[in-house]
């Protein structure tokens, strides 16, 4: 109902300043004059009404940087997300920078300038100082933001270290499935010739590094501070892995395995106490528009402490059934080196 009021006063308003608006140009034409003669005194005024706006600009920038800021991104879970973060933080301020200088130049023209009698513009094509101004004073600003995003890509796209976790996300429309390497943290070997309705990742039942490996369905545990590599796949059409939390997105491409890792620096626990909310949780989302039912391709993800995370994993079952201790470690060796 509030929001029906408000129309109508907007409809209301826009009316009477319509009438307004007639109001003036019939008391003009019964002074004799023309409305549409535009005069000195107009173009003063108008002049003046520029500085108006341009104040009331900033003040309209001003609220929605302060209501609208905060809300742009979550807090970043995961140590490149700092990186990610910091580098957009620089390129925010270079923008308003430029915004809030362009935008006084602008408006104060306007009215500086204002048509007058007896006012020329002067013929001004070419400054030598003027062009190497704007042309190196950007290319400096620009070259800075240009190398820090690169040293930043690289360390994020770096190959994964020896220690980090591996765990597989498998996509299709419209879910995500989970692969836990298990304690040997070697993946099985999986073929889409072997997909069926119980093995829908088409993982090797004689793959030796494959036997340890969980699947799991709905929600994903990862510890914190340990690092986490993901491998991608996709039984179907392209997907996109995104962790809005954690700064990470990768496309998931049929027919081959995309990779990324990040190391989560806040919990679950954590997180809901931060942002006040007990049922808050980190989701994995699917970021290319897939099909229908795209919108409900997500996945709830817990960042928790090594020995939580460790006791739920063990409380896990293979999904071939057979734990790490069962496998002769000769022959996962043998294996990932046939590989």
């Amino acid at each position: 109902m509030i929001k029906f009021l408000i129309y109508v006063a907007i409809v209301l308003t826009i009316v009477a300043v319509g009438y307004l608006v007639r109001v003036f140009e019939l008391a003009q034409a019964l002074k004799g004059k023309k409305s549409e003669k535009i005069t000195e005194s107009d173009n003063k005024l108008m002049g003046r009404f520029m500085l108006i706006f341009l104040l009331c600009l900033f003040a309209f920038c001003a609220w929605q940087l302060k209501e609208y800021g905060p809300r742009m991104l979550p807090e970043s879970a995961s140590e490149h997300g700092i990186v990610l973060d910091t580098l957009m933080n620089y390129n925010m301020l270079l923008i308003w920078i430029v915004f809030v200088f362009t935008q006084i130049l602008l408006f104060y023209f306007a009215y500086k300038y204002y048509g007058r009698k007896g006012n020329v513009a002067k013929y001004f094509p070419h400054n030598n100082k003027l062009e190497m101004l704007w042309t190196i004073v950007p290319a400096i600003v620009l070259a800075f933001i240009i190398i820090f995003g690169i040293k930043s890509w690289a360390k994020i796209t770096d190959v994964a270290s020896n220690e980090a976790i591996v765990i597989e996300l498998y996509s299709k429309q419209f879910d995500w499935t989970g692969r836990y390497a298990g304690k040997d943290n070697t993946l099985g070997a999986a073929n889409y010739k072997l997909i069926t309705g119980i093995n829908e990742l088409g993982l090797d039942s004689i793959s030796q590094a494959g036997m340890d490996d969980v699947v799991v369905k709905n929600e994903l545990h990862i510890p914190i501070g340990k690092e986490v590599e993901f491998k991608f796949r996709s039984r179907d059409v392209i997907h996109s892995a995104y962790f809005p939390h954690f700064r990470a997105q990768m496309n998931t491409v049929p027919g081959m395995t995309t990779m990324l890792h990040f190391t989560p620096i806040i919990t679950t626990a954590e997180m809901r106490e931060k942002t006040k909310n007990p049922n808050f949780d980190y989701i994995l989302l699917c970021n290319k528009i897939c099909g229908n039912s795209h919108y409900n391709m997500q996945m709830t993800i817990v960042v928790e402490s090594e020995e939580e995370y460790n006791k739920w994993l063990d409380g896990k079952k293979p999904f071939f059934g057979v734990k790490t201790a069962e496998i002769p470690k000769e022959e996962v060796k043998t294996e990932v080196a046939e590989k």
